[in-house]
């Protein structure tokens, strides 16, 4: 069980993150300059609905800082994930070389990257979802990480809001582009089905949506996913994740790992207990089966 990218931006707290069970860590998303992010306020509980709004806007102090943290090393036996995003001043055309700057930067210090075209707070980023400017994205940077000497897992995470036709073209550039896995999902920008009032809804206004009421589809489009591939394409669920119950259904639609972010801040670390206890009893396969 991991911890999603979004919590620990910079790496200030992985060692923290870690002592209260975490297997993996996602650091990031992490630019390539240092960026403020979106005005203030940019973060909104709705706890009668057990979720959030955030529209952080990849705040962030920059790819340097991020490394000089990794510098003072991870704790053992824990695998630090970089996720990694591009600046907001950077145009979609330039995009590759803010991905390929965060990735070499990072190359040294972390075990496997996570792409990030799917946060709804940056402008104009998940145009990058699309078939051709995707392909082209991915494709540099394997291309850049198979150069290494030891190459490094390579991930992609998508959104929910994806249609199941644009999910196929995400997992044919999968294949094409040899990913090592996809992680399902991002946040949303839908807002059907909460019990938060609507007028408190739209006066906090854009941003992505994570909690409770991202769980159905996260894991629906997990099971897309499972059964398009024939279980072949490894997938880190995330999404909605608020007992170990949750993360198992994960795991039973097809998830080989899962990642909390949202639970935590409602549930709190006992949480992370609570889904290791439950993880440990036995392998994925057996659980999914």
């Amino acid at each position: 069980m991991g911890l999603a990218a979004g919590f620990d931006k910079d790496g200030k707290y992985f060692r923290e993150m870690a002592a209260l069970g975490f297997g993996f860590i996602e650091v990031g998303t992490v630019t390539p300059k240092g960026q403020v992010g979106n005005p203030q306020p940019r973060l909104f509980r709705l706890p009668q609905d057990e979720a959030l709004i955030n529209r952080m806007g990849f705040n962030n102090d920059g790819v340097n800082a991020l490394v000089e943290q990794l510098k003072k090393g991870k704790p053992k036996g824990v695998v630090i994930g970089g996720n990694i995003g591009k600046n907001k001043v950077t145009p979609n055309e330039q995009a590759a070389e803010d991905y390929k700057i965060t990735f070499e930067a990072l190359f040294p210090y972390v075990d496997y990257f996570v792409v990030n075209v799917s946060s709804p707070n940056t402008p104009n980023l998940r145009e990058l979802q699309e078939k051709d400017p995707l392909t082209k994205l991915l494709s540099t940077l394997q291309n850049l990480n198979q150069a290494k000497a030891q190459p490094k897992p390579l991930l992609l995470k998508i959104a929910p809001d994806l249609t199941f036709s644009q999910i196929d073209d995400v997992i044919e550039i999968a294949g094409e582009v040899k990913l090592d896995g996809l992680i399902a999902t991002n946040t949303t920008i839908d807002r059907s089905n909460l019990t938060t009032n609507d007028t408190q809804i739209e006066s906090i206004g854009a941003g992505g949506l994570s909690g409770a009421p991202l769980r159905k589809r996260a894991t629906e489009v997990i099971r897309y996913i499972h059964e398009k591939t024939n279980g072949e394409l490894p997938i880190v669920g995330v999404g909605g994740i608020n007992s170990a119950e949750d993360a198992l259904e994960k795991i039973q639609a097809g998830a080989s790992l899962v990642q909390i972010y949202t639970g935590l801040i409602y549930q709190g670390p006992t949480l992370i207990k609570k889904i290791n206890k439950l993880l440990a009893k036995g392998d994925v396969e057996k659980l999914r089966n």
